[in-house]
């Protein structure tokens, strides 16, 4: 696997700028390495590393398409002339969700899509997908599994995490994301983005403090500590009617901890 020693460079983007069509440099397996630390890893294709999580990929972004899995939706214009063709982008999270006092939910909940029962095949694949993920972390990034590992039975009571090393997962159906960085992240943490795409072209990671753009192609997976620098998703452009870039995210609430201790 190669190695990409990274270093810090100077640029003007800040949190809340747009996020440009940029081409990936990153686009083969790769370890990230800064100040001679192992702090993520990026591999082409799942299946490579794991049958098995290849498949649950496969199964779980399937059912996320389906009917059978509630979503938050919206949409945005295609671009084509008939807007029946508008892009559909919707989110479905799974595992813990922080209180929203604004919804009047003044406490932390799991995530209701648990208790949908034609969502069960999302839910098991999803966590399976999740344990999959963590058998290549520790495989490929021993340190970074067996560090996460410990914050997280340090801070977070079993029954509100997903998988040994997180709290919760998203999946983001054609949805990019301006400049920011994920300060509600454990920080020490890393995030595990899996990528499955037909048909669209974008969608890639980009850090611009190392000047790296990461390819987000179909069963790739990007293992990263989003709390640490800013970056953003680059826009998603489908090529057909049917194009699409879904994303299952596995992330760590920082403030979940804090919250169940009250």
């Amino acid at each position: 696997m190669k190695k990409i020693e990274l270093v810090k460079q100077e640029h003007n983007v800040t949190i809340g700028d747009d996020c440009g069509d940029i081409e990936p440099n990153v686009t083969e397996d790769s370890l990230f390495i800064e100040n001679g630390e192992v702090i993520g890893f990026y591999i082409a294709d799942l299946a490579k590393y794991s049958e098995k999580a290849s498949k649950l990929a496969h199964l779980a972004n399937n059912e996320l398409r389906s009917k059978r899995v509630p979503k938050s939706v919206m949409k945005r214009s295609s671009g084509f002339d008939n807007p029946e063709n508008d892009v559909s982008q919707y989110s479905t999270i799974l595992g813990s969700c922080l209180p929203k006092p604004h919804l009047g939910r003044t406490y932390a909940t799991r995530s209701s899509v648990h208790n949908v029962e034609s969502a069960k095949n999302f839910v098991k694949a999803m966590y399976l997908l999740c344990r999959e993920a963590e058998e290549i972390i520790k495989e490929l990034a021993p340190t970074i599994y067996e560090e996460q590992k410990k914050l997280i039975e340090e801070t977070v009571p079993e029954k509100w995490r997903f998988g040994r090393l997180f709290t919760s997962s998203i999946s983001n159906y054609n949805i990019p994301a301006n400049f920011h960085i994920d300060h509600a992240n454990i920080k020490g943490c890393c995030n595990v983005i899996i990528a499955k795409k037909n048909n669209a072209t974008g969608g890639h990671t980009t850090v611009p403090d190392y000047g790296a753009t990461v390819n987000s192609c179909d069963n790739s997976m990007l293992v990263y500590p989003a709390w640490r620098n800013i970056h953003g998703v680059t826009p998603i452009i489908p090529t057909s009617k049917d194009g699409y870039r879904n994303t299952p995210v596995s992330y760590t609430h920082l403030t979940l901890p804090t919250i169940l201790l009250v």
